[in-house]
């Protein structure tokens, strides 16, 4: 029997981990237009990535490619499916169903590989018993609990206001979601128990505007 490597999951950093959802999506593209097999330099080359960093990212996790020949596309990105854990469904609710909420319920993204919306919650009555345009139904906020339990829902989305978000965040805790991706802009308290990531998308436009008044002041400094 073929011995799998011991990955210390320590050394696997979330910047590792994010490389890794990269090198899926491109393994996932060569896959459908039928490529069987492809090097580093290849992957490097044709996705505008880092050769030398794909195979130290990959060598976490033992030998997975042959020498002279390269890394085998469908294994490859069966073995990377499983080490990001979504070789299987993670059912997900939304708490919040405006603009936002219904928007990541629609997104392709979030209901294929590996992902499932289960239900969008909301506090608005003329919401409630709807459904997003994926199909993905609408509860009352007060059903966040059952919801959780009968749907063995593991992710949770906060896409609620700011002056919500705490709160939400506290419930889904609370009710045994272990893993939140928050989309309010407010830094949350949080529980040790709980991983959270947050994307606050003001944050990026702002280190853009670093960028464009750096380059504005340099262009000035020349003149």
């Amino acid at each position: 029997m073929t011995q799998r490597p011991v990955i210390d999951n320590d050394a696997v950093s979330e910047l590792t981990t994010g490389r890794l959802s990269v090198y899926l999506r491109c393994l996932t593209y060569l896959e459908s237009i039928e490529q069987t097999t492809v090097s580093s330099q290849e992957l490097a080359k044709r996705f505008h990535l880092n050769s030398a960093q794909i195979r130290k990212d990959l060598a976490h996790f033992g030998e997975l490619g042959t020498r002279g020949v390269g890394y085998n596309v469908s294994r490859l990105k069966a073995h990377l499916s499983r080490t990001l854990g979504i070789d299987r469904q993670r059912n997900v609710l939304i708490v919040g169903a405006g603009n936002l909420g219904l928007a990541l319920a629609d997104y392709r993204g979030f209901n294929t590989n590996g992902f499932h919306i289960v239900a969008l919650l909301d506090v608005d009555p003329e919401k409630i018993g709807k459904t997003s345009r994926s199909g993905a139904p609408i509860a009352v906020w007060d059903e966040l609990q059952t919801i959780v339990r009968s749907q063995a829902v593991e992710i949770g989305i906060i896409a609620v206001s700011a002056e919500a978000a705490q709160n939400v965040h506290d419930a889904l805790a609370s009710a045994g979601v272990c893993a939140i991706l928050n989309f309010a802009p407010v830094q949350l308290r949080l529980r040790d128990d709980v991983k959270v990531k947050s994307v606050d998308l003001r944050i990026n436009l702002e280190s853009l505007s670093y960028y464009l008044k750096n380059s504005e002041d340099a262009a000035c400094g020349t003149d």
